[in-house]
């Protein structure tokens, strides 16, 4: 599953949804590199 992360104040990364942390931070895989940071919430339709 595809999640996008924020890390920083205004960069964004997307990639492989692997882990949710227990501070509510998650874990996304891009090729080889896992990167942390806080999930962007959906926004309603």
């Amino acid at each position: 599953m595809l999640r996008t992360i924020v890390i920083g104040s205004c960069v964004q990364v997307q990639g492989t949804f692997e882990r949710e942390l227990s501070d509510g931070k998650i874990q996304i895989r891009v090729g080889n590199k896992i990167y942390e940071g806080y999930p962007v919430s959906k926004k309603a339709a």
